[in-house]
């Protein structure tokens, strides 16, 4: 008997005796007792139905206790309900005793409109509320369709599993896994195992996944890859938003875009617009170039038609260079690196140093161009080659572009050459003038012209190294030849004005020119001494906070806020597209 049954059989029971005592003007008291027994007693009964399970349709309904024990068969067209769950299929053996039921044939298990489930068979307890089909699964919910051999469903906890291999497909996404399971309430499905996601842009692989079916979000932990056809994705911990194809990604994570590599504590990829960002110990990694970038914080920008790629680096930025077999440093604040290998430019800002095993130098700003060869020192230049101190208002470093080789230099305005004198105690070897020319070989300087208002001060010594005097001399040009960072030869040009004075005739006070300023002080003399102390404590700074955050990263990273608020966002998207809808449809004008 169904519960409708029920209810009807006792509100016939009562339907005469209520109609007696209505008929009884003093009665109305105990009419409304009655009435009040009767609501009460339906109630209690309905509860009680609610967690039986009904049999609402079959064709023929049998018993065999000897075959099967405790069992009615349902065959033919048999529905089932029992808390808001609806079983269809062929035949049903309901053990009525254990709320039980066994299904066969074309089974079709609902739960609203949330979950659908068709199998060749499926069990359900009614007491437990857990069901599992199996045999050609098919699991549908309103996002994507589950395909697999068996599938557990609890519904007082909202969750389906299976773990024989299971194919789940929605509108951008085929995922794949040898386990996972569904949670009904957050629309999640958590994959273990064997975890593949593909789609026409990418391919993820993993053993951990989350994935957000509304969304398209999909969250990794432990090795993971995500590729493309643009660029190769690993982390070890990371989200991926797979329908716009954006990435966070935050322990022992790399990005490989062609030829570059980017390395970091936290990473952020969006694909459609070919940016990549990363935060603390960043690296990236240019293998044609030889070029590699650190800093803790820095930015790429990808023209995947054009291949003029930019790179931007701040905080504690490092741009290392091979350049003639050896490792060009070079530091500023912000760095940025654009183009091509054949036309890549460097730029750097605010207190600019560089080193190399045979010069450094600082400047306020450098300009770099690979095609032309020129790299340009802007403000308060200096440069260091060998013994050699350099100074002016700018200077030009040229280098040969079939050799890869610096060639020349060029000092502009207020050009001063320093070189401390090694045989004397106080003694400075000097030259100055408007411009300055240099001519390298091997990378070491081994000619200079000098032009306009030359001066040069230099301690003079025979083959024995016996001192001779020191000579200075005014000229309109000046060429020097040097040999093993010694002056090897010098020759002044017209309007020539010299004089040898021995060391005693020489007072002190006139033995530097105008405007000598020694900052050997100040010399860069190991890639170790290319950042300021402000960079370092920025850096010891920054690595306590990336301790904090390694050991974040050993758990799954937290749901973004994009998962979270997207169902909210959604409808916010949908009801401003509504309402654009229908103002353009009232300001339409008639015809």
């Amino acid at each position: 008997m169904l519960l409708n049954d029920k209810i009807f059989l006792i509100i016939s029971t009562f339907s005469s005796f209520y109609l007696n005592l209505a008929q009884n003007k003093f009665a109305l008291k105990k009419i409304i007792l009655y009435t009040a027994f009767l609501f009460l007693l339906t109630t209690k009964i309905t509860a009680q139905e609610n967690k039986e399970i009904q049999i609402e349709n079959s064709d023929f309904v049998d018993m065999n206790q000897i075959e099967i024990p405790g069992a009615i068969v349902f065959t033919g067209n048999v529905r089932v309900l029992h808390n808001g769950v609806r079983i269809k299929c062929n035949k049903a053996y309901h053990f009525k005793d254990e709320k039980y039921i066994k299904a066969f044939g074309n089974v079709q298990i609902n739960q609203g409109d949330s979950i659908f489930m068709d199998s060749r068979y499926a069990e359900y307890d009614g007491k437990s509320e857990f069901a599992f089909a199996t045999g050609d699964v098919v699991l549908r919910s309103p996002e994507s369709t589950l395909t697999t051999d068996t599938v557990y469903f609890d519904k007082k906890n909202q969750q389906a599993f299976y773990n024989t291999y299971g194919t789940i497909r929605n509108k951008e996404n085929t995922l794949r896994s040898k386990s996972g399971r569904y949670y009904v309430d957050q629309k999640k499905y958590k994959f273990t195992t064997a975890v593949t996601v593909t789609n026409p842009e990418s391919t993820i692989k993993t053993n951990n996944l989350d994935y957000y079916e509304n969304s398209g979000h999909a969250y990794v932990f432990g090795p993971s890859t995500i590729t493309s056809k643009e660029n190769v994705i690993y982390t070890e911990n990371g989200f991926y938003d797979t329908t716009n194809d954006v990435g966070k990604l935050s322990k022992n994570s790399k990005i490989t875009l062609d030829n570059k590599i980017i390395e970091g504590d936290d990473l952020y990829y969006d694909r459609k617009k070919n940016y990549s960002r990363g935060i603390n110990n960043v690296k990236i990694t240019d293998t044609i170039n030889k070029v590699i970038a650190t800093g803790h914080y820095a930015e790429l920008y990808r023209n995947a038609a054009t291949k003029k790629d930019s790179m931007i680096l701040t905080k504690r930025a490092l741009v290392k260079t091979l350049v003639e077999k050896d490792t060009l440093f070079m530091h500023g604040k912000k760095i940025i690196v654009s183009g091509p290998q054949e036309d890549r430019v460097i730029r750097a800002f605010n207190n600019v140093r560089f080193y190399k095993s045979d010069m450094s130098g600082k400047c306020d700003s450098l300009h770099s161009n690979n095609k032309t060869q020129l790299t340009k020192m802007i403000g308060k230049p200096i440069i260091w080659n060998n013994e050699n101190q350099m100074t002016g208002d700018i200077m030009h470093l040229i280098g040969n572009n079939k050799t890869q080789k610096l060639d020349s230099l060029k000092v502009l305005n207020n050009a001063f050459i320093i070189q401390k004198d090694s045989l004397s105690k106080n003694g400075y070897n000097q030259i100055k003038g408007q411009n300055l020319y240099g001519k390298f070989i091997d990378s070491k300087l081994k000619e200079v012209d000098v032009v306009k208002n030359a001066e040069v001060i230099y301690y003079m010594y025979n083959d024995a190294n016996e001192f001779i005097g020191i000579n200075k001399t005014v000229c309109s040009k000046i060429n020097l030849e040097l040999e093993e960072n010694k002056i090897n030869s010098i020759t002044f040009f017209t309007k020539t004005d010299s004089h040898i004075y021995p060391e005693a005739d020489f007072p002190e006070n006139a033995r530097k020119l105008r405007g000598f300023l020694w900052r050997g002080d100040e010399r860069i003399l190991s890639k170790d001494d290319i950042f300021p102390a402000e960079e370092i404590a920025l850096d010891d700074k920054i690595q306590i906070e990336a301790k904090k955050k390694a050991v974040a990263a050993e758990k799954p990273m937290e749901i973004q806020k994009e998962t979270l608020e997207y169902d909210d966002n959604k409808k916010v998207e949908e009801k401003k597209t509504e309402k654009k809808a229908t103002s353009k449809k009232k300001t339409t004008p008639k015809k």
